[in-house]
Parts: structure tokens; sequence; C-alpha cells
């Protein structure tokens, strides 16, 4: 078994997964192979487990009361469900952004210093060169270069989420996972995201939950369709939207349901 979840080079390989809030159910026996360096969507109607399956991936899950796991989620061979992996740790390279952006109450500055400062960077150059490379990565860097000492509250919904990202982005993580990143902006906010997106993924492994087709289509390498906890199915985006192997898919695909 050891040697299979190895020959996978998947960024994630997700074995069995259950997901249980007390006595529900809510991902039910999950099994799939997340690409690297790929932007793979989460996508089915309200209430379908994809938000727990994307926050089974970094153990967020275990912050609510009543949550356990079954199964396995393959990192670099190893399974993160294991007691003894170290969940902070493993935020670290597996981050999260969420679907409301949630800066700190401080500049724009320390907002990003913040987790490298928490990994023990104390170097104020190193840590100027880690605030610029990430800003720049989440094409934030040209907007807020002037206004580093300001306070991050100041800035739009958009740049806040951003911001949000370049933070994720300064401790170096491997796998990005975005929960409706997209929600709260406004259509050009978003656009920008997306865009964004697009770029993170030659460097990181991308993995949105979205409520939104459209923007699974525009973005997405891949997708996922859950539905009342299950994998309905898994596949390349434009297969999945375009030649569904599954009614089910085909019947959401077509806004018949959800």
């Amino acid at each position: 078994m050891e040697s299979k979840e190895k020959k996978d080079n998947g960024a994630l390989v997700i074995s069995n997964l259950n997901v249980y809030y007390s006595d529900m159910l809510a991902v039910n026996k999950v099994s799939l192979s997340i690409p690297k360096n790929k932007v793979t969507a989460f996508i089915g109607p309200s209430g379908c487990g994809k938000s727990t399956l994307l926050r089974a991936l970094n153990r967020m899950n275990e912050e609510i009361d009543g949550c356990r796991m079954e199964g396995k989620v393959i990192w670099k061979g190893l399974n993160i469900l294991d007691p003894k992996v170290d969940p902070v740790a493993l935020r670290s390279k597996i981050g999260m952004v969420f679907q409301k952006p949630n800066p700190f109450p401080r500049s724009i500055y320390d907002n990003i210093a913040y987790g490298p400062r928490i990994h023990g960077i104390k170097n104020k150059k190193d840590l100027d060169t880690i605030v610029e490379k990430s800003l720049k990565d989440a094409a934030l860097w040209d907007e807020v270069c002037e206004r580093l000492t300001e306070s991050a509250m100041g800035l739009s919904g958009g740049q806040q989420q951003r911001l949000c990202i370049a933070r994720a982005l300064a401790i170096q993580p491997d796998i990005i996972l975005m929960d409706e990143p997209c929600s709260a902006l406004d259509p050009i906010a978003t656009t920008k995201i997306e865009d964004l997106i697009d770029e993170l993924k030659k460097e990181y492994t991308v993995v949105i939950v979205t409520h939104n087709m459209q923007q699974a289509a525009r973005i997405s390498d891949y997708t996922c369709l859950m539905y009342l906890g299950k994998l309905i199915e898994f596949g390349e985006t434009q297969q999945i939207f375009e030649n569904p192997k599954e009614e089910l898919t085909e019947k959401y695909i077509m806004g018949r349901f959800g």
C-alpha cells in the first residue's frame, strides 16, 4: 500500500476519506489525486461537502467540535491525518485563503511579515525581501508599495483578499487552498483574483471551492463534482463541462438542480 501511494505523483492523494460532524457523515469515502501545479475546483450544490473536503486537506476541520476524520490524505509520502502530524506546521505548507478577506488589524507590511516572524525570520532585510516578493506574486505590490506602513484595513475588499493570498505565500507553502475566495468581491476584483490564480499555478498547486460554475470553467484545469458528501465525478475541466460521464454531472452542469 505504501509503495502505491508513493508512485502517485499527485500533490495530494486522498484515499477513502470520511469526515464526520458528530454523527453526521459530511464527506463519504472520497478518493482522488490532486495534480501538482494545476488548479483543481470543487463544485456542487450548497451543503454537498465541498468546503468540508477542502478544509480536511489542512485539517482546518479540527477547529470544529465533534469533527473527526477517517482515511488518508497523502502529501509528500506523509499521511497528514496521522495524529503525530502537527497541524500548525502542516498549515504553513498547505495554506488557506477564506471566503471573506480577513487581514490583521495592523500594517500591510506586518500582515505579510507576521508568518515569517513566527517561523523565526527576524532579519529586516530578509523580511523586506519576503514582503516585496509575496506582494508581487499576489499582484498587489504596485498598488501598495508606497503604503506599507498603513493599516491593511484601509484596502478595498479585492485588495484585502490579494493581501491574504500574499500572507499565505509569505511562508512558502506547497499548496494553496481557497474557499470561495471571490464570493464577497465585485466583478472587477474577481477578475483580478482569477488572473492571479492562473499565475500562481506556475509555482503552486491551487485547490479552490467555488459555487460559480462559470468560474470553475474559466480558471480550473480539473474539476471535482460533490453531491451529498460523495464524489460524483472528477476529471479535466473541459471533459467535465463538455462531455460528463455521469448523468448527475450533466444535470448539475445544465442547471437542473443545485
